[in-house]
């Protein structure tokens, strides 16, 4: 395997960019800072941020949330996440009374939130539990937002909302937290709708994974596959969120992570890749000094950097479309197909399929 360095002593805390943090939905994925108010224990010794108080930022782009979500006189509202209460307060004050509806699955700050709406004379009706079920109870809804992104929308949301309705929800792929979606729901059961820029929250609960680099995926005994790469490992997991964005719906089983300085002989910074299923994984090594070849190290039925080229090659192809091209359908059986500019040009998918193995070089360790 590649020189494997020390995992820090010292756990990561931000869920996405660490090796020890590794994959977990945590306040690393969000491109700005927030103020996290509540923590949950992964393991002996170690603090996961759970839900958070938005970024200025993020506050900012939550009204612009609400102005697409177009809310009308009249329409009941389901909101997922409720945290401080501050959205469900804005839509009260809309609405009025008796139409919003907010869902909080940590008992302690449903019961605060509703305790600040009360004092403030807002009517929204806190639920504790589940958000990813929805509430029937107080359905159906013209309107479903979420405060929380998924990797997947959760049928409920779906099923309680009037043909016409609107399920707002921010956007990840396990590699990128990035984007916004609206689904309209058509009335037989699914939704379609367009992708925005620019949203970033936190995971929902329910949808979180905890894979860590050097405990779940990678093994002394694993010999990868060792060739060289012209693509930059920065190109499809840098700056570029587009191109990110674009990578990650196609590869919505891949996950990465960047290890700066990973002391390793002739290593400046590696690039990991790895299946949500752990079953493969990948590593791009940059030298220090050439920007045109970087080594590539790959393990496991699916060779996963072969992968990323592909998605990244088709991105170009199309013209390096930016999120708001892309959207999404999502079918009654619970498929969710993503699509450029209309649905009947699907995004390739790239399958889950195992590819025979190169000539193996065992690489060095030190």
């Amino acid at each position: 395997m590649p020189g494997q360095p020390g995992v820090p002593p010292e756990p990561v805390q931000t869920g996405r960019e660490g090796l020890a943090g590794g994959l977990g939905g945590g306040e690393g994925c969000c491109p700005g800072r927030a103020l996290c108010h509540q923590q949950a224990a992964a393991e002996a010794g170690e603090r996961w941020a759970s839900c958070s108080a938005s970024a200025p930022s993020i506050v900012f782009r939550m009204l612009d949330m609400l102005d697409m979500l177009d809310v009308r006189p009249g329409h009941r509202v389901l909101e997922i996440g409720t945290g401080t209460g501050w959205n469900a307060g804005l839509l009260a004050h809309r609405l009025g009374p008796g139409l919003v509806t907010t869902i909080e699955v940590d008992p302690v700050l449903a019961e605060q939130a509703a305790g600040c709406l009360e004092r403030v004379g807002l009517d929204a009706e806190v639920v504790q539990g589940d958000g990813a079920r929805g509430h029937v109870a107080r359905g159906p809804y013209d309107r479903v937002v979420a405060t929380c992104s998924v990797r997947a929308v959760p049928p409920a949301w779906i099923a309680q909302t009037v043909p016409g309705g609107v399920v707002l929800v921010p956007w990840e792929s396990p590699r990128f937290c990035y984007g916004l979606l609206r689904l309209t729901v058509d009335g037989y059961g699914g939704a379609s709708g367009f992708f925005s820029p620019h949203s970033a929250f936190m995971l929902m609960r329910g949808q979180r994974v905890d894979l860590r680099i050097y405990r779940d995926v990678v093994r002394e005994s694993h010999v990868p596959v060792e060739s060289t790469t012209r693509l930059s490992p920065w190109a499809v997991a840098g700056d570029d969120w587009a191109a990110q964005f674009a990578v990650g719906l196609q590869l919505p089983h891949v996950w990465r992570t960047w290890h700066d300085e990973p002391e390793v002989a002739g290593v400046a910074s590696r690039l990991w890749l790895a299946t949500t299923e752990a079953d493969s994984w990948a590593a791009v090594d940059w030298d220090g000094a050439a920007s045109d070849r970087f080594t590539v190290w790959e393990y496991g039925p699916r060779r996963l950097w072969g992968m990323v080229e592909a998605a990244y090659d088709w991105w170009r192809g199309a013209g390096c479309p930016g999120p708001e091209r892309f959207g999404l359908s999502v079918a009654p059986d619970g498929t969710h197909v993503p699509w450029l500019d209309t649905p009947d040009h699907p995004v390739p998918v790239l399958p889950a399929r195992a590819v025979p193995r190169l000539t193996m070089r065992v690489p060095r360790t030190s």
